[in-house]
């Protein structure tokens, strides 16, 4: 099968449960975007920038292409929430750095969204520990089978189309910034969401 192992229904059973997990994931976190009027991809980059990046930097987290990357910095600048800064040694680089009210929304939307996702609910410490060891495993295996591979590399997308992973999901509500409308410039709104409960 092209150099890739067999698999077994083993492989089909963690694959299905990765895919509704992750599905119940992305809707927490658009439920909570909604929240606050804005697209999930936009507060996933909020997230991303606890510290200021470039935008080359964040568009490779993103996985997407410089236009992209642009309209994030736009609507982020429109709403007040991140500004762009010219790089202190090389002035043609740009930064994006939360604003003061950026880091009060990050942090509030955080513990918010946290506090809805299973893994803080359902598993104890022990069980947290062992889940982002072996995420941190897997992860760590995947690049180094990419950094081998000399190929085109698949994950990249299009302008205005979000990465397909948790917070940047590919839907109608995942518009590009251009799309989102419907409130003044400048302005984010906190609509009520269900409080969210430790279950610990």
């Amino acid at each position: 099968m092209c150099g890739f192992p067999e698999y077994d229904q083993l492989d089909t059973d963690i694959a299905d449960a990765f895919s509704e997990f992750f599905g119940q994931v992305v809707g927490n976190f658009e439920a909570a975007a909604r929240g606050y009027s804005l697209p999930a991809f936009a507060v996933k980059a909020v997230h991303m920038l606890g510290s200021p990046m470039t935008m080359k930097e964040l568009g490779q987290r993103f996985q997407c292409d410089p236009s992209f990357v642009t309209a994030i910095a736009d609507l982020l600048d429109t709403h007040g929430l991140a500004q762009r800064e010219p790089d202190a040694r090389d002035r043609r680089m740009k930064h994006l750095r939360l604003t003061p009210k950026g880091l009060e929304f990050r942090d509030r939307v955080e513990r918010e969204v946290l506090g809805q996702m299973p893994w803080n609910y359902a598993l104890d410490t022990s069980e947290r520990e062992t889940l982002l060891a072996l995420l941190r495993k897997m992860i760590k295996a995947e690049r180094e089978r990419r950094s081998q591979d000399t190929g085109p590399d698949i994950t990249t997308i299009q302008a205005g189309q979000p990465a397909s992973d948790a917070g940047a999901p590919d839907t109608a509500h995942d518009t590009p910034p251009a799309m989102t409308g419907g409130h003044r410039a400048g302005e984010v709104t906190q609509q009520p969401t269900p409080a969210a409960s430790s279950g610990r």
